[in-house]
């Protein structure tokens, strides 16, 4: 892992090489973009990268406000915050987690599950936070019909575009990290589908201009991930340590019922009776039949991504009564 002192070398930009190093290349990478800044030459270049693009003066009544809309350019922004979350992921892990599961003595199982469950603790943790401070400051909670009144919502705050930029610069760092992090292969599967889940259905409010709805059902999905991640930590210090898995297993069923309800409300009757009904991508408008029954068809298969659903640890599957039995199971 990265920034850790070793006494082993390995060949320049062999394979265990970069597996090692990665952060610090990542790190490199940064400071030359950051490095850039300094010389007027290379200045426009460097904001390329980090500033959002593709922004618009927007009249209101108090004046005019900078809005934003999406465009190829937010590629170059959404791989410079790549990096920036390959460098966290790996301060996070070196400083944080490998203390914290040293003095646990996990098996190799436990330990890979224990790192997955610290990194997406501290990401739901500091999403939820950010997320819920720009539904407040945008007023999405105290009048929901803003979630589909003009739509499509083609321009957006900056603290939006930002917030769904470093969402999707996040999952696309994931599919990297299981390689950098040697996750044993029996995982690999189980992990690559929810960031899949994730980055469809990110990237589709983002695209599609479900902006505002997006923002809601992230912030409810997150908080429900926070809670089983939360639970299955302290699963790992103390296995008889099981409240938190029946506190997540009750908020998971009121979570998942507000987003079914919420993506109806806003999906089948709110967009429904708005006048445009049209396809017109110039204009990101894809308020059609189709697309509407996609989108909600999707938000409805789709269960919580990263959460196994398991049985209790250490109670038999398929037990009138629950009894105790003497294997546990791996969470």
């Amino acid at each position: 892992m990265a920034f850790r002192r070793r006494t082993k070398s390995y060949p320049l930009f062999s394979q265990e090489f970069v597996i090692h190093n990665h952060a610090d290349i990542g790190f490199c990478l940064v400071l030359c973009v950051l490095i850039g800044l300094m010389f007027e030459v290379t200045a426009k270049t460097a904001f390329l990268f980090i500033l959002p693009q593709y922004n618009v003066s927007v009249p209101t009544a108090d004046g005019e406000t900078v809005h934003y809309h999406y465009g190829p350019k937010d590629l170059v922004t959404v791989l410079f915050y790549i990096f920036i979350t390959i460098i966290l992921h790996a301060v996070v892990q070196e400083y944080i987690l490998d203390k914290i599961s040293k003095r646990l003595h996990l098996s190799k199982v436990k330990h890979s599950k224990f790192n997955e469950s610290g990194q997406l603790v501290v990401f739901h943790l500091s999403s939820v936070i950010w997320c819920f401070y720009v539904v407040v400051t945008e007023g999405y909670l105290t009048n929901p019909r803003s979630l589909w009144e003009d739509y499509p919502h083609v321009y957006l705050p900056f603290q939006v575009k930002f917030f769904y930029l470093c969402q999707l610069a996040y999952w696309l760092h994931a599919p990297p990290e299981l390689y950098f992090q040697k996750v044993r292969k029996e995982e690999i599967p189980r992990q690559l589908q929810y960031i899949c889940l994730y980055l469809v259905h990110i990237a589709g409010a983002y695209l599609f201009n479900l902006s505002r709805l997006g923002l809601v059902l992230l912030l409810l999905q997150y908080s429900t991930e926070f809670l089983f991640h939360t639970a299955r930590l302290c699963y790992f210090a103390d296995e008889n340590n099981e409240k938190l898995f029946n506190a997540w297993a009750a908020a998971f069923g009121v979570t998942r019922l507000f987003i079914l309800t919420l993506a109806v409300l806003a999906i089948g009757f709110g967009l429904a009776r708005v006048e445009n009904q049209a396809f017109d991508p110039e204009k990101g408008n894809f308020n059609t039949l189709l697309c509407s029954c996609g989108t909600g068809a999707s938000t409805g298969a789709s269960r919580a991504p990263s959460a196994e659903c398991p049985p209790r640890p250490g109670w038999q599957p398929g037990s009138s009564r629950g009894s105790r039995v003497t294997t546990k199971t791996e969470w």
